[in-house]
């Protein structure tokens, strides 16, 4: 199954500081540790998150600058994700996509994402009639704030077409216009081409933002579908850049079917013992995350940092959801007190609290 956005992104974050650590100086050209100029700052040098929200010359708040998924909010999100109410068909092509393990995902086939609920903004280039959103591939979005309609019959884009308005300090942005070749979300969720979206930005404060996201389309969603998404400024770095296409070994290895795998059963008391809160520290942000797994019928279910996800018994303690492996840790006590993660991006650990 394609992995859970968020969890990935903290994987990949905690990934790459161990590897920026290693990184020899002459690399590091690559600005991986420029400091950002002109930002407010703490007496340490760290960045002052909490400053008041930059305004642009025309007074408008001023968005600008490269912004990361804040750990902070992603319970909030997958509760959100959770909630989609999705028309019949839409609902049967989602587990038909979840049984072939995401295979024909547009991340699998180096594509577009389109307008994906959880999705960040990359970096933002803010103008007065026009605001820009990169990535670090060769991704982008623009936003157009001159006062022009959306296009009346526009032809399917991967992206949309969108246009913004400021109401007070809010930004509003409406997309429409996408073709009906992308997903909703990792899960597999499809949309039609009379998907529209609206995103309202505000910059709260210098270092965060919330985007409010709502998807409204009565051919796939049954009633709009909104998602809460939360930034974090991320300063003294800079994008890399990421081309799907070069040296893509992933697609040719994603065989079977989600069905294949059985498991093996578990007793219900010894999933009780796993059931819990663990709570992994991120290293770039400093930010505890929750992973919290529950049980239901005779499956555990992990949530807390996306939609839920049933895991899949591999053994007594370990677990196989988003291509990761969990494994649960007894202490001396017997007492299971940590969950290691093994991961593409490396081994991590989550301890129950």
């Amino acid at each position: 199954m394609v992995a859970t956005r968020r969890l990935r992104v903290l994987l990949i974050a905690a990934a790459m500081i161990v590897i920026a650590s290693a990184i020899p100086t002459p690399v590091q050209a690559q600005w991986l540790k420029y400091k950002t100029p002109g930002i407010p700052r703490l007496p340490d040098g760290k960045p002052n998150l909490s400053a008041p929200a930059p305004r642009a010359a025309d007074g408008k708040p001023d968005l600008s600058g490269l912004w990361r998924i804040d750990a902070a909010g992603i319970a909030e999100t997958g509760i959100a994700e959770d909630a989609v109410k999705a028309t019949p068909w839409a609902a049967a092509l989602t587990q038909q996509r979840k049984e072939t393990l995401g295979r024909d995902s547009p991340s699998i086939r180096c594509l577009p994402p389109g307008p994906v609920i959880d999705m960040g903004v990359g970096k933002v280039v803010q103008t007065r009639k026009l605001l820009v959103m990169l990535w670090n591939g060769t991704l982008y979005r623009e936003i157009f704030l001159d006062g022009r309609p959306l296009p009346e019959d526009p032809n399917p884009d991967w992206m949309g077409y969108s246009v913004g308005h400021w109401e007070g300090d809010t930004l509003v942005i409406v997309t429409a216009g996408f073709n009906d070749r992308t997903w909703l979300d990792d899960l597999g969720h499809p949309h039609t081409e009379a998907l529209r979206v609206t995103e309202r930005l505000r910059r709260r404060d210098f270092g965060h933002m919330e985007i409010i996201r709502t998807a409204v389309d009565p051919g796939a969603l049954a009633e709009p579908w909104t998602v809460p998404v939360k930034l974090e400024f991320y300063a003294d770095t800079e994008q890399l850049e990421y081309v799907c296409n070069e040296n893509e070994r992933d697609a040719a290895h994603l065989v079977g079917k989600a069905s294949d795998d059985k498991g093996v059963p578990i007793a219900p008391e010894l999933l009780a013992k796993y059931a819990g809160s663990y709570n992994f520290n991120d290293p770039v942000t400093h930010e505890v995350i929750t992973f919290i797994f529950k049980v239901d019928a005779d499956h555990l279910v992990l949530s807390g940092v996306g939609p839920s996800e049933t895991m899949i018994a591999v053994s007594e303690k370990e677990f196989s959801v988003s291509g990761m492996t969990l494994n649960f840790e007894q202490n001396e006590a017997g007492a299971v007190n940590e969950v290691r993660i093994q991961a593409v991006e490396g081994n991590f650990k989550a301890v129950r609290k």
